[in-house]
């Protein structure tokens, strides 16, 4: 009796440790810092606001509430274009990250440029990203009926194209749930600055809460 009481505690013993061992392991990946670094323009950079207000600072703390630890890379340029971006990116990506946000074009939309330019830099940039086996979150942009139709439609479906091309993960449009119930007329007192244009600390906070779980699945990816 004793020698079977011997092994099965032998047994115990051996299954503790696996289950230590196991713990420890998942602990320590849970608590691995990812570097996240959010590519765009002053909507990333944070015009406008504190700087513990912003996109990156919200989105960093929203993640930390979720047991992620994450260091957030702002490499947001008020202005910015798509061009702008893929000049800038290869000495942006001097330090290695495990995922990069791309959040770029509201400035060329602002100034009606060609859809093809920006789908063409947007190509660029992420063919450069999976190059370098970057995960990818792209968020995309939607441009007003005033500059037509055409313009419309060529401009928004870049973004869902090179989704669909490159297979990253994708949020659709960077201001939706910030959009009134017609899902196109912006909430300017609630969620805007005085400009009409950039997100106010609770418009900020908005985007973060409905971002962050695209940022969760392409980090698990």
């Amino acid at each position: 009796m004793r020698s079977i009481n011997q092994r099965y505690g032998s047994f115990l013993n051996l299954c503790n440790t696996i289950l230590i061992i196991f713990l420890f392991i998942a602990g320590s990946l849970k608590a691995e810092t990812k570097a996240i670094l959010t590519f765009g323009d002053s909507l990333t950079q944070g015009y406008g606001l504190p700087a513990e207000e912003g996109f990156v600072p919200q989105m960093g703390a929203w993640l930390k509430k979720q047991g992620i630890s994450a260091k957030m890379i702002n490499a947001g340029v008020s202005g910015d274009t798509t061009t702008g971006g893929l000049a800038r990116l290869d000495w942006t990506l001097a330090e290695p990250v495990d995922l990069i946000i791309v959040n770029l074009g509201s400035n060329d939309m602002l100034r009606g440029l060609d859809p093809l330019l920006v789908y063409n830099n947007l190509n660029q940039i992420i063919d450069k990203l999976q190059k370098r086996q970057i995960a990818t979150l792209l968020i995309g942009h939607r441009a007003p009926l005033n500059y037509g139709a055409a313009y419309k439609q060529a401009f928004d479906g870049a973004f869902e194209k090179l989704a669909i091309n490159y297979d990253v993960h994708f949020y659709p449009f960077f201001l939706k749930v910030l959009m009134g119930p017609d899902e196109v007329s912006p909430e300017l007192q609630r969620y805007f600055q005085p400009d009409g244009l950039h997100p106010n600390a609770n418009g900020v906070a908005a985007l973060v809460k409905d971002i962050g779980p695209y940022i969760l699945r392409a980090l698990s990816k």
